[in-house]
């Protein structure tokens, strides 16, 4: 029962006790009165009827005041001191208790603010033995840190949710460019802890590496890692290549992605091929001459001297103009022609074990292997193989009813042969030339590329043909051979430290529409804070400034934050600029907010808002939606409502009050990133309070809020 309740009740009840008393006494007097006292009586009482009413209600006034003093003193006194010891013990050891009560109070609050004096003591010598004993777990991290500054791809570490676990800044620096790059402010891009891969690298590539992945483990390999090529959103060519990561049963918990934007590596191949075809096409002219005149020479012995000499300068003249386009070539082109085409090397038989898999899972295809030569390394991009090979697998089942088909792959030379079978016609050369035209795409999902482009970036052929003697037909999809290279061959360049990690994330369980049953501090949280031209959205102001910042696994992350500031189009108020000190000028030439809302909002999904007073920056969003087309329909908590449930017979919840009362420092305020991370570490601080209320998940920390004063504001 709170404070208030009881305060109600008492006084409640000390009233209609006295009045009680007094018309018991008064009925109990009156009865034993003679009838001549009765009528003296009622005339005295007649008479004086303002002085006795008046005497009850100065009786019952100081009865109310005497029960207030008492309340105030020991009662209220005591629900404060309840609320400050919790906050001492679960959220800001050094916070101390002021009050003034009754003297019985203050002796308990002297007694309190001792034994905190003494807990924080006993906790900092326990923190200090916490600290040397994880001296040696914080050395492997440095360890960790050291060896990830000295290698020169992008790392990412995801657990099995595909949750980034860590990443270095090489590879915030690789997919934050293009759409997705941070402003000059330091808005977000799409690398975070425990933000998705998915929204980095296509779902179906991933899936499909980790396919390759539990293939080579089943057939007993024992450091199994599958590569592939991918564009990131900024267009970048990008190689990866990805390792398992297992537990002891061994069981794959998560996956680590070397990654390495080969776009100017592909761009330097490509001079390379352009610059072949002109140095052929010019040898062959030049070949054709000196052949021309050799021939003449040799058909015609008795030639006159003059004319011999001359087809002889011609000879001399082209081959001088040969050898010094094959030296321009070779001193322009040196680096480009030491460039390898984008391809990675792979098993034969795990190439065909990836297509069995796609044609058995996706179309419901019978297949089985006639013949295999092991071991057979090929130089492939086996994603887009085995997706245009799915895509003319899923034309052969719907046009020409093929749901059988059989694999064999043979080593010709500098090319293998990979055939797939199956009984029935072969697919004519102009069927076959439409169908290598389409996109690899079945049911939705695939990759853009034609089986025509794939065969060439392959530098091989396809046909069809047919057997007449075992009535099949096969189609046939010529490969490179190679020898497999032993790891990466480039020197190890210095990168910065990945600071960027958390690997307590390996047991976080993946986002779900359940949020509400999630406990807080499961919960991954984006906290922000705007900037206004003034305090009235519904009659014009704008935002001038977002800032935000990520909470992960329980942790504030300093280093994934939003800071942009925006144009307004309109006048800012001189009030307004006394409070955040935005003048125009520092807003002339920044993003309006239909650039800068987009920016956000992909920095915040799939989290839960954070804010103080949210409903006052939510309603400004909210005002956007049908300008910028956003709706921001993600849970939001509320750091001034969630304080007036944790502490509720406190006076006053603005942000500087309650960071005083946690022992958050307040710096930066009035600036949106200052204030977001203030209000971060204040809600930090907030859970541990709210679960000793039983308030553990988001559920129940949204349904206290919609029950405090404050829930009542409208803006």
């Amino acid at each position: 029962m709170s404070p208030r309740l009881k305060y109600l009740l008492a006084v409640a009840g000390l009233f209609g006790f006295v009045i009680a008393l007094i018309v018991a006494g008064s009925l109990a007097a009156w009865s034993s009165m003679a009838a001549q006292d009765r009528v003296t009586l009622a005339r005295v009482v007649y008479a004086n009827l303002n002085l006795l009413v008046f005497c009850t209600l100065a009786l019952l006034a100081g009865l109310g005041w005497f029960v207030h003093l008492f309340f105030k003193a020991y009662i209220y006194a005591a629900s404060v001191v309840r609320e400050e010891t919790r906050t001492i013990l679960t959220a800001n050891p050094s916070h101390r208790i002021d009050l003034a009560g009754a003297f019985e109070i203050q002796q308990v609050v002297h007694s309190i603010n001792t034994l905190a004096d003494r807990y924080q003591a006993l906790q900092s010598e326990e923190e200090a033995r916490i600290r040397e004993a994880k001296a040696d777990v914080e050395a492997e991290k440095n360890r960790l840190a050291a060896l990830m500054s000295e290698l020169t791809q992008s790392v990412l570490v995801c657990n099995g949710e595909g949750r980034i676990l860590l990443y270095n800044n090489s590879a915030w620096q690789l997919f934050s460019q293009g759409a997705a790059r941070r402003s000059s402010n330091g808005a977000g891009g799409l690398v975070g802890l425990g933000r998705s891969i998915f929204g980095i690298i296509d779902r179906n590539l991933i899936v499909h590496a980790l396919d390759n992945i539990h293939h080579r483990i089943a057939q007993g390999d024992a450091n199994p890692v599958s590569q592939f090529v991918t564009t990131s959103k900024g267009g970048q060519l990008v190689r990866g290549q990805m390792a398992p990561v297992r537990d002891q049963r061994p069981a794959i918990t998560g996956f680590v992605l070397t990654m390495e934007d080969v776009t100017r590596r592909v761009e330097r191949s490509s001079r390379r091929d352009i610059l072949l075809r002109s140095l052929t096409e010019q040898t062959r002219s030049a070949l054709a001459n000196i052949r021309a005149a050799v021939e003449t020479i040799l058909d015609y012995p008795e030639m006159a001297p003059d004319r011999r000499n001359q087809f002889t300068q011609m000879i001399q003249e082209e081959t001088l103009r040969l050898g010094a386009q094959l030296d321009h070539t070779l001193t322009e082109f040196a680096e480009d022609v030491k460039t390898a085409w984008l391809l990675e090397d792979m098993l034969g038989g795990d190439l065909v074990a990836a297509l069995r898999r796609g044609f058995e899972n996706k179309l419901e295809i019978t297949t089985r292997v006639e013949e295999l030569d092991e071991p057979l390394w090929l130089n492939v991009d086996s994603y887009a193989i085995v997706q245009a090979m799915t895509y003319i697998m899923s034309r052969l089942k719907s046009d020409r009813g093929v749901d059988d088909v059989s694999f064999k792959l043979k080593a010709a030379g500098r090319l293998a042969r990979l055939d797939m079978l199956w009984h029935g016609p072969a697919i004519d050369a102009e069927t076959l030339r439409g169908w290598e035209q389409q996109p690899s795409i079945v049911d939705g999902a695939g990759s853009p590329l034609t089986l025509q482009e794939v065969v060439e970036r392959h530098g091989g052929e396809v046909w069809c043909s047919a057997d007449r003697e075992s009535q099949t037909a096969y189609l046939r999809l010529l490969l490179p051979v190679t020898e497999p290279e032993p790891g990466w061959s480039e020197p190890a360049a210095e990168v910065s430290r990945p600071e960027f990690y958390d690997f307590d994330l390996y047991h976080q369980p993946g986002q779900s529409p359940e949020w509400d049953q999630r406990l807080l501090a499961e919960l991954t949280y984006t906290v922000f804070d705007t900037e206004t031209t003034g305090l009235s959205p519904a009659e014009g102001d704008e935002i001038i400034s977002i800032g935000a910042v990520r909470i992960v696994n329980g942790r504030l992350l300093r280093h994934e934050v939003f800071d942009q500031l925006i144009n307004p189009d309109r006048p800012i108020t001189e009030a307004s600029i006394r409070i955040h000190g935005m003048t125009p000028q520092m807003l002339r030439g920044q993003p309006t907010i239909e650039q800068a809302l987009p920016l956000f909002y992909q920095f915040a999904e799939d989290t839960v808002l954070v804010g103080h007073n949210a409903a006052f920056d939510m309603r400004f969003f909210q005002i956007k939606q049908a300008q910028t087309g956003l709706a921001f329909t993600q849970p939001v908590l509320d750091t001034l409502l969630l304080s007036a449930a944790a502490h509720p017979n406190q006076a006053e919840h603005s942000l500087e009050a309650i960071a005083r009362r946690l022992g958050v420092p307040v710096i930066g305020r009035h600036t949106a990133l200052g204030d977001a991370i203030v209000t971060g570490e204040v809600f930090l601080k907030l859970i541990p309070l709210l679960i000793e209320q039983g308030i553990r998940t988001l559920k129940d920390a949204r349904e206290a809020a919609q029950k405090t004063y404050y829930a009542r504001i409208k803006y």
